[in-house]
């Protein structure tokens, strides 16, 4: 049976109440469990990003990744929500609170989790803390997973200027942070590099310390229209659940969506807009969840930087749209890039 138990952090105090009590995951059929049986089944958590589960994105994939480890490993998963507007205290309360209920790993979805995640990492040594998106806070406890966006940006570049008719694509990213750049980065190096002449429209939706550019699709919708209006036919957004409304505003105008983080074709919230998704840029965010929780249950915790990249399947480019499938030339130029990142003949950029 499933025991992913999934919470909704609205304050500090709460946070710290609700967590402590629950984040293990039991349900009322586990109360006969001794402890030495429930002391064999690893107990992991995962703390969401701005938008939270059901982003159809970043967020679902990590919990993919905690969901194969409860199918798989017969781990007993617990989810912490995020609350609107919430500072670094808040985030450091609600992992505070998830290391306290015995949950190893706990794992942080999103740069935005480093600071909470070295003062937290330093009170509980013997956890396992996993920090998805950021090596700037490191520990000897601490996993550092993080990924070469860039590479799998690029071929969306190569893609996107191989399929537009207008010579004119589109990127929207949530917050203009390091991060994000790496995405844009990498994707106008593709299109420039297929098509000298093409014109790369870009456009942030929010700068930090307003995040809202990654929650509010409404906010990617407008941007996508506004780039459409200029003349892009392909639109790639880096955002979050900003993103679905890029795509949204895509397939209602008959152009291309490219998705982003998870393969955004079968993301059934966006099932109405998939025939306009062309493809998807992919990080292998499940497997990385995966593999750290297995780690600890293996009794070799993961720690330090561990890298997912194009040659090891970490990024990629999904191929789900039959309609993609179908472009063999698109689909040959773009392998033919892949190739040519991993064996070093390309150098992708991570900063436009």
């Amino acid at each position: 049976m499933r025991r992913i138990t999934r919470i909704t952090t609205v304050g500090i105090a709460s946070a710290a109440l609700a967590l402590s009590a629950t984040a293990c995951g039991k349900s009322s059929t586990d109360s006969g469990a001794s402890p030495s049986s429930d002391a064999k089944v690893t107990k992991a958590a995962i703390a969401y990003d701005i938008g939270g589960r059901g982003d159809q994105s970043f967020n679902d994939a990590a919990y993919a990744g905690l969901k194969k480890a409860e199918d798989e490993l017969g781990v007993k998963g617990a989810e912490a929500e995020p609350s609107e507007g919430e500072g670094d205290a808040d985030k450091v309360q609600r992992l505070t609170a998830l290391a306290r209920a015995g949950n190893n790993p706990v794992i942080g979805v999103g740069f935005a989790y480093a600071p909470a995640i070295e003062k937290v990492a330093k009170a509980y040594p013997k956890t396992t803390f996993g920090l998805i998106d950021d090596t700037s806070k490191t520990g000897p406890n601490i996993a550092n997973l993080v990924f070469n966006e860039e590479q799998g940006s690029y071929l969306a570049g190569v893609a996107a200027a191989k399929t537009s008719k207008t010579g004119t694509v589109g990127f929207i990213g949530g917050v203009e942070v390091p991060l994000i750049k790496k995405f844009e980065a990498g994707f106008a190096q593709g299109v420039k590099d297929t098509n000298p002449k093409a014109k790369v429209l870009v456009q942030y939706l929010t700068q930090p310390p307003n995040f809202d550019g990654f929650s509010k699709p409404d906010l990617g919708k407008a941007a996508a229209e506004g780039q459409i209006a200029n003349g892009a036919d392909v639109i790639y957004a880096a955002a979050g659940l900003a993103g679905s409304g890029a795509i949204e505003a895509a397939a209602t105008a008959d152009k291309w969506a490219i998705g982003v983080d998870s393969d955004q074709y079968n993301q059934a919230g966006l099932a109405s807009y998939k025939d306009h998704i062309l493809t998807s840029v992919t990080k292998d965010v499940s497997d990385s969840v995966f593999n750290v929780i297995k780690s600890v249950q293996d009794g070799k915790p993961q720690s330090g930087e561990i890298r997912y990249g194009l040659a090891t399947d970490g990024v990629g480019l999904a191929d789900s749209n039959p309609a993609y499938k179908k472009m063999t030339e698109v689909t040959a130029a773009v392998a033919k890039a892949k190739q040519d990142i991993i064996d070093g003949k390309i150098t992708v950029k991570t900063a436009p």
